[in-house]
């Protein structure tokens, strides 16, 4: 047994202490500052949910107000998807670069200054514009999420921390429907139209947690990796001596064992040897998870209102519906670390499938049916949602673990541009049905994509997987 590292020297046992910076992390029991940062970072997940979410949202409401066709609909959806896909591109590449933390501040406050001036959009084509430059901010908001607290969490307590977070952030999907049921019935809030009170919330909440992200210190293992083994080192000490403070007693030793070495890695790494293999796989599996996960999501308002629906009762059943996200992410915390990664996602991703297929057969007059899958595919989707997050953090080394997972989330996003328009044109001529079969087939190639070629990962260092 060993206490506290503060006063550990440049080389311990003839390991750098940058080589040993991640083993440190691992041993330590969790605490209230791991409890601290993940409610802080998850808290970031809320607003980028609750934006992805209101795109139907806004999309059933201003068609009403604004007498939008059926382009203009999906373009309203798809606007923040596409600055979201060109995000995703920059900030994580410019994460692996400039940091962890510094990207987090960049890219809430492109989000709320660019939301705010959506609020006060006078026509479509400004609101497009605004969406996505705000859609711009948040493009790596997720992506740094999973990236941050895998690098500092423990890897015991990895997967439920996580899940964790993201039960928080889910909080913003009912939220945004709600809300929307709320103010879109109301029409007007102190002269001003309802819809753009939802712009203004999600911008002024971005803005305040923006000043809670000040007090996050940078990431070791990305210092480390930048060789800034120093300043990784203080604070890995502090952190060991808070939780010292915290639990009493000492720390666990290092096994040497434990200690690989971090490096700087090429973006080039990504196609070669075993990486080639993992890009591959999780490219496909972010083109296929987009349509089954966020095609509800963001379609469910417009789907329940051809299906005959007021966009009021739309926006109310979509709600309940929606209120399965942060159930199905609760549900997922005990399960996570104890059920393997690659595995849950499958399981997962056949509820979501066949749940969606029940949805999209539900007859109009089926308010229960509809209500009731609605929700049984939103807790799968989010039970689905964690463990993929969990699993990506897991795929790739530290040198191009935000990159990698940025470039490929952003192929969602991409993705996410051209559903609307290919799924309510299907609405329109197929209608609800065809478009959730569609999805299920796609849903079952993804779980063919993660059996096939998804490696095991659960309770591993994130360094020897």
């Amino acid at each position: 047994m060993t206490d506290t590292t503060s006063s550990t020297p440049e080389r311990r046992g003839g390991t750098p202490i940058g080589a040993r910076a991640a083993a440190r992390l691992d041993r330590l029991p969790p605490s209230r500052w791991h409890r601290r940062i993940t409610f802080i970072v998850g808290i970031g997940a809320f607003f980028d949910l609750y934006e992805i979410f209101l795109g139907g949202v806004l999309a059933a409401a201003l068609a009403e107000q604004w007498h939008l066709g059926h382009t203009a609909k999906s373009w309203v959806i798809a606007a923040g998807f596409l600055g979201m896909f060109v995000g995703a591109n920059v900030l994580s590449v410019l994460a692996d670069r400039f940091g962890r933390r510094r990207m987090f501040l960049v890219n809430l406050g492109a989000y709320a200054f660019f939301s705010l001036l959506c609020a006060a959009a006078p026509d479509l084509s400004w609101l497009l514009v605004l969406r996505f430059l705000s859609g711009l901010g948040l493009g790596a908001e997720l992506v740094l999420v999973d990236t941050y607290l895998a690098e500092f969490l423990p890897r015991a307590v990895r997967g439920r921390y996580i899940a964790w977070a993201y039960t928080l952030g889910f909080v913003g999907v009912p939220v945004a429907a709600l809300l929307g049921a709320r103010l879109v019935a109301a029409h007007q809030l102190f002269g001003i139209e309802g819809w753009r009170w939802l712009l203004v919330a999600g911008a002024l909440g971005a803005a305040f947690l923006q000043l809670m992200r000040r007090q996050l210190p940078e990431s070791p293992r990305w210092l480390t990796v930048h060789g800034r083994g120093e300043e990784a080192e203080r604070i890995v000490a502090g952190l060991e001596e808070r939780v010292v403070r915290e639990r009493g007693g000492s720390l666990p030793s290092v096994p040497e064992a434990e200690t690989v070495p971090e490096r700087k890695v090429p973006l080039a790494e990504m196609f070669r040897g075993e990486q080639r293999r993992r890009t591959v796989m999780w490219w496909i599996f972010q083109v296929l998870q987009t349509v089954g996960y966020y095609g509800f999501g963001s379609l469910a308002p417009v789907v329940l209102t051809a299906k005959g629906h007021t966009v009021t009762e739309s926006l109310l059943y979509a709600a309940l519906s929606f209120c399965g996200y942060p159930i199905g992410s609760a549900l997922s915390i005990p399960l996570i670390d104890r059920i393997e990664r690659r595995t849950l996602i499958i399981a997962s991703a056949l509820g979501i499938a066949g749940c969606g297929l029940a949805f999209g057969f539900a007859t109009a007059t089926a308010t229960w049916a509809i209500v009731t899958f609605g929700f049984l595919l939103t807790v799968c989707s989010n039970v689905f949602s964690n463990a993929f997050h969990v699993y990506q953090t897991e795929l790739f080394p530290t040198g191009l673990r935000s990159s990698a997972i940025g470039i490929a989330y952003s192929l969602s996003r991409l993705t996410s541009v051209v559903l609307p328009f290919a799924a309510l044109s299907a609405l329109t001529s197929l209608g609800a049905a065809a478009v959730f079969t569609g999805s299920a087939l796609l849903m079952l190639l993804l779980c063919l994509d993660v059996a096939l070629l998804g490696p095991r990962s659960t309770g591993r260092s994130l360094e020897r997987i």
